[in-house]
């Protein structure tokens, strides 16, 4: 005889792996958007010390890097609250397999829209 769902354990381990690679995902966007923001720190102090090349600063940097970890920060709380939502619901029995992550879809297309920003400005900066 099969177990119920909410007593099998391979599924709140599968749900705890799940959760743990989107807090990587987090985690992840908040290293790259700290490095992107001292990245343009790091050019104007470059800048700076070469008397050749003009100071050209955008601020740019600083603001895409402090939104990918703002970015980094909403998938960690998203994932938190998914998380608990989703072991209450397994452990309630009222988890219906199939259905779609809101969270997840949102997060999945905000990522693709600030990739796409950036593939833009990068082809269009020289």
């Amino acid at each position: 005889m099969e177990k119920a769902a909410e007593q099998d354990p391979r599924i709140y381990l599968a749900a705890e792996r799940t959760f743990l690679a989107w807090l990587r995902t987090g985690l992840g966007l908040i290293g790259v958007g700290f490095a992107v923001s001292r990245f343009g720190l790091f050019l104007r102090e470059v800048s700076a010390t070469t008397p050749n090349l003009p100071i050209h600063t955008t601020g740019l940097s600083v603001w895409t890097g402090v939104a990918l970890v703002g970015l980094g920060v909403v998938v960690n709380i998203s994932a938190v609250v998914r998380h608990v939502r989703l072991v209450h619901q397994l452990s309630s029995g009222t988890w219906v397999a199939g259905r779609v992550s809101i969270y997840t879809v949102a997060i999945g297309i905000l990522l693709a829209a600030v990739g796409l920003a950036m593939a833009v400005y990068l082809s269009l900066v020289h």
